[in-house]
């Protein structure tokens, strides 16, 4: 089956080579949500978010980060979507989201979730959050915390909380300060070689972002505009959200269950460490033989870690 699908794939990058390029996500061989799945536009305001829903039963929410798009969940969706309504945003700026020219810190952006759940009338959810997913997860959490019921953080740090400024320190972490009037220049038509280098250093095997994915995320931040609002992202690290988390904090520790998994190649127990500063109910736990890219490097392990939490009674 595999090599079936490998031959595909060959035959489409061929066709590919004489057929016109575009950004659709379909366009690319990764894993499609299942079928009964949905788009729906929702305004939280000034962005409008692309927002995946489908399946029944208690609501989740899947966040994502950058390099990534909402897609990056798809096999997790089709593992949840039989028990539980599954809803996937892209985050503004990013994805098929609009490009509104602010609200890039992770506050405004946990209230534009917020906002996503009062549209589907969705009271309460369970949260599944990865890199800039999980500083926006916790924004939403510690805004909202009676409308979150269980927690599952991978693999990123939250600004300004615990270890932050040593973590800074850490070279490979230097696009968290990759600004300035001339980034937007220096990337335009390099999307791909950009994104190349994040999968290739913070994997444990860049083999396992295939070349299908890289191709698909690619186009999706070449879009015009895409790569520049991803950037603002970064820039509201220490200009707002480190401040915001450390308002968040001195409220009181989240008291939801926590799940804090990271990646053994990437942030490992760390992840777990940087948790139980801001909340009190926290496992930790490993994805084994994996970089930051776990739903690229380890799906199959990464969505039993997942589920198993959530069945968690």
């Amino acid at each position: 089956m595999r090599r079936a699908l490998w031959l595909f794939s060959l035959a489409l990058c061929a066709v590919a080579i004489l057929a016109t390029v575009t950004a659709r996500p379909a366009a690319a061989r990764i894993e499609h949500f299942p079928r009964g799945f949905h788009i729906q536009r929702i305004k939280t305001g000034d962005a409008t978010l692309y927002v995946r829903v489908g399946g029944k039963g208690p609501a989740v929410v899947l966040l994502h980060g950058f390099g990534d798009t909402g897609d990056m969940w798809a096999p997790a969706a089709r593992a949840l979507y039989k028990d539980h309504t599954v809803i996937v945003p892209d985050l503004r700026g990013m994805g098929l989201s609009s490009q509104p020219k602010s609200g890039y810190d992770k506050k405004t952006q946990g209230q534009d979730i917020a906002k996503v759940m009062d549209a589907l009338k969705v009271d309460k959810a369970a949260l599944v959050t990865h890199d800039i997913g999980d500083m926006v997860g916790y924004a939403l959490a510690a805004q909202y915390p009676a409308r979150i019921t269980k927690w599952i953080v991978i693999d990123a740090p939250l600004p300004g909380i615990g270890p932050w400024e040593e973590i800074l320190k850490n070279p490979l972490l230097w696009h968290f300060n990759f600004r300035g009037p001339d980034v937007d220049r220096l990337v335009k038509g390099r999307e791909r070689i950009y994104l190349d280098r994040f999968y290739n250093e913070l994997s444990a095997n860049p083999k396992a972002i295939d070349e299908a994915t890289r191709r698909h995320y690619a186009r999706l931040y070449a879009r015009p505009g895409n790569m520049h609002y991803a950037f603002e992202q970064f820039a509201t690290f220490n200009t707002k959200d480190a401040a915001d988390n450390k308002a968040f904090q001195a409220k009181g520790k989240l008291t939801m269950p926590i799940l804090a998994l990271g990646a053994d190649h990437s942030f490992g127990d760390m992840q777990a460490t940087v948790m139980r500063e801001v909340g009190s109910n926290v496992e930790g736990g490993i994805i084994a033989n994996s970089g930051h890219w776990i739903m690229e490097e380890q799906p199959a392990q990464t969505v039993a870690k997942i589920k198993a939490f959530l069945d968690k009674p």
